[in-house]
């Protein structure tokens, strides 16, 4: 095993833990500093880039002429490069060191986001988010390593926390001010920030470094296999769960072609990967019944957070409100995010770390059965509270959900960490679109069920709809003399007033099924932990057996 640079001699207990991470000597008081915002910074950058096209979809579909499935196709593509980046980063970092590591990544998503300023074309900002969802994999794990630096070694579990709950900042923060930006200079003044974020990563990389880091050969011959079967894999299951509700599930006959064949590719290398000696993917412990609940309560969490991307933001959009109108809303949303990280930081408990996951799921409850109340009055100002929850759990229960599963992947030795980044990267990326087409799905049905009974009870016989209909109509009278074109004109305008209470009591509904199934998903774990502290046959003991963490065994 080698080192980066053999002039550094490191004491035993400052030397990295595993290959490819850095070591951690003591520091003087400015240079943790440094370390710090240097950390933030890159968190951020990492974020920044897929929050800004997420917060701007409208914008720039109009921009590249696209229809709504079209323009999906950008953050989907960031999700199938950052879902698949963890399996052959860690051992990149691992073989060639983490100074070619931060240089690879850096560089390339620069050179990228450049070349799309210069040619304005839908392939090149296609080509620009998947080498982000490369970068924003290897940045949040950089900006993680000088959290690292920053704190003593008796609160190295509070920098993980940091570095995993920074990136979420970025996206309420890209809804409060890139309208401005779209306002200043179109589209390109988002690139340009963009890319001047990436520089700045860059420079404060390579003026404050990382400790050198040991090196090892990690890469082995099948490990391309299980790559080159898994990712093309995960991205065919990433279109279909990204497109399905747009094409509609059962039209488009390419979904199901796409989700058989993710299905086989993603099989085909499970199976390379159960059969190997050195496993990049440990199936078998993958498969063990506490590493997928972890995986199921990790994903479900995910997937109920989606009630403010999806969920807040379209019942917004449905009562006509743009983002010039979310910008306060995004502000305390920010500030909730904030509070949330550091919470966070300051009670994580490596002893309670189920605790945390617990609380975010009271709030996402609270939240959605609240939100279940809207009507067409509903404004911004109505979802401060709820939406201030709901920030408040998506970065509370992060830190300590990585913290759980990167403990029981440690313990087993450092092969199963590569497996356990793989599963939380899954779990997350993946949780964000399975969490959008449930309820996107489940929001169509809903409106097509409130839609028909709205239109059920309309009749132009009787007296109060006929009378609403011509005082539509009235609208127009300036402009149309013939009575019977602005009948017409008033029966389109009450149509889309039918569609717009539609909208709102279909997301009412998917607000409804978020409040229940983090109610159940509590109940569930509650039960767990109950059955931990106290086991059958032992109702009277309350204290788990020595030395096991009740809340990891979680």
């Amino acid at each position: 095993m080698a080192t980066d640079s053999s002039e550094y001699q490191f004491k035993p207990h400052e030397r990295p833990t595993i290959p490819g991470s850095p070591a951690t000597p003591e520091h003087p008081a400015a240079r943790r500093i440094a370390y710090f915002f240097i950390g933030f910074q890159i968190c951020l950058t990492s974020g920044f880039g897929n929050a800004l096209v997420v917060a701007n979809t409208t914008n720039l579909q109009g921009v590249f002429g696209l229809y709504s499935d079209e323009v999906a196709w950008l953050s989907t593509v960031y999700v199938m490069t950052n879902v698949c980046a963890s399996l052959l980063l860690i051992k990149f970092r691992q073989q060639y060191g983490l100074e070619n590591f931060t240089r690879v990544v850096l560089l390339s998503y620069v050179a990228i986001t450049g070349a799309h300023l210069l040619t304005h074309t839908f392939g090149t900002a296609l080509m620009v988010r998947a080498a982000n969802g490369l970068a924003a994999s290897g940045l949040s794990t950089l900006g993680l390593y000088y959290f690292i630096q920053s704190l003593p070694a008796a609160h190295r579990v509070r920098a993980v926390v940091l570095g995993i709950g920074v990136p979420q900042l970025a996206t309420p923060l890209a809804r409060t001010f890139s309208t401005g930006m779209l306002e200043g200079g179109n589209w390109r003044t988002l690139y340009l920030f963009e890319l001047g974020m990436a520089l700045l990563s860059l420079a404060a990389v390579s003026l404050l470094r990382l400790p050198p880091s040991e090196r090892t050969q990690a890469f082995e011959k099948l490990d391309f296999l299980t790559v080159g079967l898994f990712a093309p894999g995960m991205a065919l299951l990433c279109a279909v769960l990204s497109q399905g509700r747009f094409v509609w599930w059962i039209e488009a006959p390419w979904i199901g072609y796409g989700l058989c064949a993710a299905l086989l590719l993603i099989t085909a290398a499970l199976w390379v990967e159960h059969n190997r000696a050195n496993p990049l993917l440990n199936t078998r412990w993958l498969g063990s019944w506490a590493i997928l609940r972890f995986g199921i309560v990790a994903m479900s969490v995910r997937v109920l957070l989606s009630e403010q991307p999806y969920g807040a933001v379209g019942l917004l959009t449905a009562v006509g409100m743009n983002n010039d109108q979310l910008i306060y809303l995004y502000t305390v949303v920010s500030m909730a995010t904030v509070a949330g990280i550091a919470l966070s930081v300051a009670t994580v408990n490596p002893q309670e770390l189920g605790r945390p996951i617990r609380i975010s799921l009271v709030l996402i409850a609270i939240a959605a059965f609240l939100d279940a109340s809207a009507t067409n009055l509903t404004r911004p100002a109505n979802l401060y509270f709820t939406q201030s929850l709901i920030a408040f759990a998506a970065v509370y229960f992060m830190g300590p959900t990585l913290l759980i599963g990167m403990t029981s992947a440690l313990a087993r030795g450092m092969s199963h960490l590569v497996s356990f980044s793989a599963l939380f990267s899954i779990t997350q990326s993946l949780g964000g679109l399975v969490g959008t087409a449930l309820l996107g799905t489940f929001q169509i049905y809903r409106e097509k069920f409130h839609s028909h009974a709205l239109v059920q009870s309309i009749s132009l016989s009787d007296p109060l709809d006929a009378a609403r209909i011509q005082a539509l109509g009235a609208a127009y009278q300036r402009v149309l003399g013939d009575g019977t074109l602005r009948q017409a004109e008033g029966v389109a305008l009450l149509a889309q007033q039918v569609t717009r209470e539609a909208n709102i009591l279909a997301y009412n509904d998917v607000f409804l099924l978020i409040g229940v199934l983090s109610t159940v998903t509590l109940a569930w774990l509650v039960t767990l932990y109950l059955r931990k502290i106290r086991p059958p046959g032992q109702a009277g003991k309350q204290v788990p057996p020595a030395g096991t963490s009740t809340e990891q065994r979680e």
